[in-house]
């Protein structure tokens, strides 16, 4: 059977990608991912701790956890479900593309609740919106990869990725801070994330399933699919445990970074511009970073060794931020940070696309390694207040977030079946 221009055969899409992938539909890929970022994280760096600032000024460090952890669960639960929906979806325009979609829309419904929330309820409702809407887009543009891209070109478009990663963080910053206001930072980052979401799914290069090839929808076998054993896969455990654990350390090392600058540091200017300094800076060293080692990675056939030396930058410029809680300390934990991160970024996605258990399964799966990116979310306020407030303020929280990414770097090691 032939296929539609620009479309890929049915059946085809449970095997790895073949061709090389057009720079047109890397770009368009890498847009759309950024204009999930976007959504994300322009609340996350700025607009939900002026929120919550806004509504709970003495308590604003325990009503921005909270916020931030109801909407971590829900995306722990979603991007698995909606990536293993988006496994079995036969829409005559791909299996993904329904799903990024919905997914960008039901992410602006979202922002625009937060945008006009009058209290912290419905705040918290419109961020659980946004991460479950938004997981739906990321879980179906993270499955494309391996749908579409062979794998020894994973780690050049995991380094695109993580372009439009930090491209997302540093644009989501700048649109909260140059919109001048909590409502108008909403509806900036609402308007460029779906936007960003156009080229791609006009280009509708998209695995197309045949019904006739799925089995019958069972809800049980659904269900038992999200538990992937690692005694049957320890490969594909030991890649979630180290991705936790360095996610858990960069998620309680970003989350408070508005308040470490005004608690900690005593910044002298305003807040947010500084926030935004930071972020700026950490991009410049990532961009510098994360398409090179991607590229390297794919030429040496190596992801480990590059994925170990990141997490331990990392963990370096964590440190930093530890002992040297000066604007001078922040800077330059900025920039080292963005060193690693960017190797870290693109090689550790590579990785992770090597060690899926099952072709036909690789939204699902995918989905299930994203819980280690939200998990940390959950867990991060819930360790980070206690010791903000009682047990060694920002000094003892930085130095253990160190601690934990040395240890997601060693374990790396343990990964077998990848060099």
């Amino acid at each position: 059977m032939s296929a539609e221009p620009g479309v890929r055969a049915p059946g085809s899409a449970v095997e790895d990608g073949e061709e090389r992938p057009g720079g047109r539909w890397v770009g368009a890929l890498s847009l759309a991912n950024l204009g999930v970022w976007v959504g994300w994280f322009g609340p996350l760096q700025l607009l939900l701790a002026r929120q919550a600032e806004h509504f709970t000024p003495g308590h604003k460090a325990s009503t921005l956890a909270l916020v931030t952890g109801l909407g971590a669960a829900v995306s722990m639960v979603a991007n698995p479900v909606f990536g293993a929906l988006s496994d079995r979806t036969t829409a005559r325009i791909g299996r993904r593309i329904p799903w990024v979609v919905a997914g960008g829309a039901g992410g602006v419904a979202g922002l625009l609740i937060l945008a006009w929330a009058p209290d912290v309820a419905v705040m918290a409702a419109g961020w659980c919106v946004v991460q479950l809407a938004l997981n739906a887009s990321f879980a179906a543009l993270t499955a494309a990869v391996p749908d579409q891209v062979p794998r020894r070109q994973r780690g050049m478009v995991g380094g695109w990725l993580g372009v439009s990663q930090v491209g997302g963080i540093l644009i989501g910053t700048a649109l909260a801070t140059a919109a001048g206001g909590i409502t108008a930072g909403y509806l900036a980052c609402a308007a460029f994330s779906l936007l960003a979401l156009i080229p791609y799914v006009l280009m509708r290069r998209d695995a197309v399933l045949d019904h006739r090839d799925q089995p019958p929808f069972q809800w049980r076998e659904f269900a038992s699919g999200f538990w992937i054993d690692p005694r049957r896969h320890p490969d594909f455990g030991w890649a979630w445990l180290t991705r936790f654990l360095m996610n858990l350390s960069y998620s309680i090392s970003t989350m408070y970074l508005l308040y470490y600058l005004t608690d900690a540091v005593h910044y002298r200017g305003d807040a947010d511009t500084g926030v935004l300094i930071l972020t700026a800076l950490d991009a410049v060293t990532l961009l510098g970073t994360v398409v090179i080692s991607g590229i390297w990675s794919d030429r040496t056939g190596r992801r480990k060794v590059f994925v170990v030396w990141s997490g331990l930058v990392i963990s370096a410029a964590t440190m930093l931020l530890a002992v040297w809680q000066t604007w001078t300390g922040a800077v330059v934990a900025s920039l080292v940070l963005g060193v690693g991160y960017g190797v870290y970024t693109s090689v550790d996605f590579a990785l992770l696309t090597d060690v899926l258990p099952v072709a036909a399964d690789r939204g699902k799966d995918l989905g299930v390694i994203n819980i280690a990116n939200a998990l940390p979310q959950v867990l991060a306020p819930a360790i980070a207040a206690p010791i903000v407030t009682h047990l060694g303020g920002y000094g003892a929280l930085y130095a253990l977030a160190g601690a934990i990414g040395v240890g997601g770097s060693v374990l790396v090691r343990r990964i077998r079946s990848v060099r």
